[in-house]
């Protein structure tokens, strides 16, 4: 080791950051990071220290990369250099701080001098993005998120890749070395996320409008904000809130994120479930349940979705919400809670309270669990899931599902019951609902209560949610044949795709048209899918399927009253289409 200096006091107190990668080395690592704690505290320098190895160790907190001028890095291997953003950089091995800790420092304190220059330079320069987008059906909101910080991404100069979590799982998914030389990440989305393959990153997460509606201003606002990844992984530590901490909108999102998540899970019974029904009732007629059908491809189809499919869309419903809230640890309870809410008659009520409760039992029981190290491991395989099950269990049956079961028959007579203008006003409220933010919390709050209804045996609400979301791309589309005048070209060439969204149940196809010119289309849109929605329900349309649009229509029993569905639908569109092309003015 190198000669000591003496102490200097003229020198000007700095924060400095230091990481050691030791790797196998790290007994070396420990010697150079003490040769480096001391050599700075004789240069009156602040300096804060983290080795990183094999066996762990104290990641450096937020707070001091905040305020820090320089870091140090030590070794090789992952050191997890993208959370340290524009801070200046020097680059030292081991061996040199071994032998000579006084000239590495000397690096480091010249660096940290030139920090303000070279960080407004930094923060000018290209970056490396890797990027997460997904919503609850996984559908349109996921990808037009991802395409929006593709393109904001590439207007800026920086590098991206994104993958998408969609209904179909994880496409173009992000590779370690991709997230290891990545200098921030960013989550667009409005379910739970998985975050612990980013210990150590700078992560900024928000919704998908957010990527939507101003992908830029998302890039600029995530570079200035982002906050470090907390390290561990989910399995091991989970919390409420997650692995990372999430930022601001995203923690505001809180329990709508969460039940958001459980219905993106349940869809899938949800559809399965419907789509076997209606087809059993194709296949073996209207009495096709009953017992003396036992042994007919009708009666199997049915046997599938009434009494495998649709009896976990509960239980799914509540295991993700719990997942949502508390990660791996929450599914058991949660699914558990959400098994007896189905048979005690609670419903989807009792599932989404099931969920909640589960969820955040179990994040209350991992935060105030201590254990030693080496029983950590029993918490969440063994502690956890039983504790967990156990509260949430004893709550569902001595508190909450009784009084949750009374109110939910009472909810789904009056549903079943609804004639004249009763079905008229809800189904006016709900159509409507679909059109307000087109993908928004509006949308998904109709649409995740229609859905959950399905496994109740509701099914007209279902019909107005849909044909109330198709009508305002078609609308649009309509509108841009009859009134050609009022859209500018490239708007006269979106109806083809809005048309094709709608007819597919894509609300969000409209969003161009209405972002354009917001006070004139948004008010056309909620009175076409409010009459759609309204006719719909007025004449007795039913639905037993989720999603689809016209694509499900020729489906036998999928739909009841079929003309009438088409009616509305039509009605709804021409109301849209009509209404836009009086109150637009003539494109420029």
């Amino acid at each position: 080791m190198s000669q000591e200096e003496p102490k200097s006091q003229e020198e000007p107190m700095a924060q400095l950051l230091a990481v050691v990668g030791g790797g196998d080395l790290s007994t070396h690592a420990v010697l150079a990071a003490e040769a480096l704690r001391r050599a700075a505290g004789r240069r009156n320098a602040a300096l804060a220290l983290e080795i990183r190895g094999k066996g762990g160790g104290n990641p450096i907190p937020e707070a001091a990369i905040r305020e820090a001028t320089a870091v140090l890095l030590v070794g090789d291997g992952d050191l997890g250099e993208g959370r340290f953003g524009a801070l200046a950089r020097a680059r030292a091995a081991i061996d040199e701080v071994l032998t000579d800790v006084n000239a590495v420092l000397d690096r480091l304190l010249a660096g940290a001098a030139e920090t303000p220059g070279a960080s407004a330079r930094a923060a000018t320069g290209p970056r490396r993005l890797v990027a997460i987008t997904s919503c609850p059906t996984g559908i349109a909101h996921t990808f037009m998120a991802a395409e929006g910080l593709q393109a904001a991404a590439q207007a800026l100069g920086h590098a991206i890749r994104v993958e998408t979590q969609g209904s179909v799982g994880a496409r173009d998914a992000l590779t370690a070395p991709e997230i290891a030389a990545a200098d921030l990440v960013i989550i667009a989305a409005d379910t739970g996320v998985d975050r612990a393959r980013f210990a150590g990153k700078r992560l900024y997460a928000t919704t998908t409008k957010a990527a939507i509606r101003d992908g830029k201003g998302l890039i600029a606002t995530a570079l200035a904000e982002a906050q470090l990844a907390a390290a561990g992984t989910a399995e091991a530590a989970p919390t409420t809130d997650g692995p990372a901490r999430p930022a601001a909108a995203e923690r505001q999102a809180g329990a709508y994120k969460h039940l958001m998540t459980g219905v993106s899970f349940m869809l899938p019974f949800v559809v399965a479930g419907g789509l076997l029904i209606a087809l059993a009732f194709a296949v073996g007629g209207i009495d096709v349940l009953n017992p003396e059908k036992a042994g007919t491809l009708g009666y199997a189809l049915g046997e599938i979705g009434a009494k495998a499919a649709f009896a976990l869309i509960v239980p799914a419903l509540a295991g993700y919400i719990a997942s949502s809230i508390a990660d791996r640890p929450g599914i058991a309870p949660g699914m558990i809670g959400g098994m007896l809410a189905a048979n005690l008659q609670a419903g989807f009520l009792g599932g989404i309270a099931a969920g909640f409760i589960a969820g955040y039992v179990t994040a209350f029981l991992n935060t105030h669990i201590r254990l030693p190290r080496n029983l950590e491991g029993l918490k969440p395989v063994l502690i956890l899931p039983l504790l967990a099950t156990a509260i949430t269990g004893l709550l569902m049956v001595y508190v909450v599902g009784v009084p949750v079961a009374a109110v939910l028959a009472a909810l789904t007579d009056w549903l079943k019951g609804m004639q004249g203008t009763s079905a008229l006003l809800l189904g006016l409220v709900l159509g409507g609902m679909m059109a307000v933010d087109m993908g928004g919390p509006i949308n998904k709050a109709a649409y995740a209560s229609a859905a959950a209804l399905l496994s109740s045996g509701v099914d007209a609400p279902m019909a107005a949610v849909m044909l109330g979301g198709m009508t305002p791309p078609l609308g649009l589309a309509l509108a841009t044949r009859l009134f050609p005048t009022r859209f500018t070209k490239p708007e006269r060439e979106a109806g083809g795709a809005a048309a094709v969204l709608g007819a597919a149940f894509i609300t969000e196809g409209a969003i161009p048209f209405a972002a354009a010119d917001p006070l004139r289309v948004i008010p056309s849109m909620v009175a076409g899918s409010g009459v759609a929605g309204a006719i719909a329900l007025a004449s007795g349309v039913t639905l037993k399927v989720p999603h689809g649009g016209l694509f499900v229509l020729p489906i036998p029993n999928a739909v009841t009253n079929l003309p009438g569905a088409l009616i509305a639908l039509v009605a709804g569109s021409l109301v849209t289409g009509l209404m836009v092309g009086l109150l637009k003015k003539r494109a420029a």
